[in-house]
């Protein structure tokens, strides 16, 4: 079976000399590329049956592309190709599709691609599967803003805007307002780099006047752009990060809140955490009252118990002045802690001691006993076994006394992980050890005196 990736790249051979021959820029070759355009321009069909042949490469081919072996995938892609040729009118005309994607995906990582073998498969393709041809174009553009080549996607994205095929379609619309969303994000980094550029001049230098006409050009054009897409429902994080941006600095703030809160309350778009997120800092920059900020986190933490600003989360409602934002404020570190990724995490340990202990001096044992019971079957072997004691002691000295506090103020101190932390000589920790013993002595909620 012929070499995919060496038809590429191999010269042009005397006996092919005198046949058609797709070029690339760098004088590779796409013979293959070049008989199957022309078989299918021409409406030519073969009686033979490729059923069996054309699925037996699929299957290979899916399997090569798992496997990472992109050389044995680009073989059997040469033999697939054939399904442009199938006497099955609808494999037929679902074949571009399949191979523009199987093909862009070879050529993506295939050590012998580049660029320019790139452009020439997607340009063939566009014009092979025409009903592709924004999809191809779209991800012809992200392939080149991949490789930091701005100019030459804004190029293919201009000429797909203009693009059309017989009657528009819903589908095909959706399509256009996606290139042209794309269009005003490379417009948006002209407008970035040109803010950068104003911030270093001078106010009442007649460059600054110029500079921020130019930027005002660049954001009215990127507004069209974006605003069309945000409103169709979907994760459209970078565009609305960038619109938003734009807003503010003109300062249309009614305008910037109005689209976070959109995207993030609208019940048509999925659910996002990035959505809170962004009206979250949006919120925080304004000087929002607290009460507003806890809001907008309390879904966050409905949605990701383990985010970052859970932390953040956890300090508002400890400020709070009500008792039920206290008792969520615990909730939120305990499942802060819930997750692997966060078990290593010294600050959530270092608040959960704290409040824990703050807690229990408060006589709120039903809060600590309510988020306990849950976890008493699990988190003694997840957080606090001989293993976690030993390894966190070498690791993080500081960790491991934190989680010890925890530990015996929930298993007290008979537990594993308080024993052997308690027993280690450590002279800069002595002080803190020896609170941290009669915390849990005094504290510990399996004391009979709670």
């Amino acid at each position: 079976m012929s070499d995919f990736s060496e038809e590429l790249v191999r010269p042009t051979t005397e006996d092919e000399q005198g046949e058609p021959c797709v070029r690339s820029g760098s004088g590779m070759c796409f013979p293959w590329l070049q008989n199957h355009i022309e078989s299918i321009a021409s409406g030519g069909k073969q009686e033979k049956d490729f059923a069996q042949t054309t699925s037996a490469c699929l299957s290979f081919i899916q399997e090569a592309l798992l496997k990472h072996q992109w050389q044995r995938a680009a073989e059997y892609m040469h033999s697939y190709l054939q399904i442009l040729e199938d006497t099955d009118s609808n494999k037929r005309q679902g074949a571009p599709e399949i191979i523009w994607r199987l093909g862009s995906e070879i050529l993506y990582y295939h050590p012998k691609s580049n660029v320019e073998t790139f452009n020439t498969f997607a340009d063939r393709m566009k014009n092979i599967g025409i009903t592709n041809y924004l999809k191809i174009s779209l991800q012809h553009a992200l392939y080149l803003l991949h490789h930091g080549l701005l100019e030459d996607a804004n190029r293919i994205l201009t000429q797909a805007e203009t693009w059309r095929y017989g009657e528009k379609s819903s589908s095909q619309e959706v399509l256009i307002t996606l290139i042209q969303a794309y269009k005003g994000l490379l417009q948006y980094y002209s407008w970035s780099k040109k803010k950068m550029e104003l911030s270093q001049l001078d106010k009442d230098d007649y460059a600054y006047n110029t500079a921020s006409q130019n930027m005002l050009n660049h954001s009215w054009k990127t507004s069209i752009n974006l605003c069309a897409l945000i409103q169709i429902p979907g994760v459209w994080d970078p565009f609305v990060k960038s619109y938003v941006e734009m807003l503010e600095f003109y300062g249309d703030r009614d305008g910037a809140r109005e689209v976070l809160n959109n995207y993030a309350y609208d019940e048509k778009f999925p659910s996002n955490p990035n959505a809170h997120v962004y009206l979250y800092n949006f919120l925080k920059r304004e000087k929002a009252p607290r009460e507003k900020l806890i809001s907008v986190l309390k879904i966050l933490y409905q949605i990701v118990p383990s985010h970052k600003l859970m932390l953040e989360f956890h300090r508002l409602l400890r400020k709070s002045d009500k008792q039920e934002h206290h008792k969520l404020g615990l909730e939120v570190l305990f499942g802060i802690l819930d997750f692997a990724g966060c078990t290593k995490n010294i600050t959530a340990w270092k608040y959960l001691a704290k409040y824990l202990k703050q807690t229990l001096m408060g006589s709120h044992l039903a809060w600590v006993q309510e988020e306990w019971n849950s976890r008493k079957s699990w988190w003694p072997s997840f957080h606090f076994s001989y293993f976690w004691a030993k390894r966190n002691w070498k690791d993080d000295k500081t960790l491991a006394c934190e989680k010890a506090l925890v530990a015996g103020l929930l298993l007290g101190k008979g537990c594993k992980y308080f024993r052997y932390v308690s027993k280690q000589d450590h002279q800069v920790l002595k002080k803190k050890m020896k609170q941290m013993k009669k915390s849990v002595k005094k504290y510990s909620i399996v004391n009979s005196g709670l």
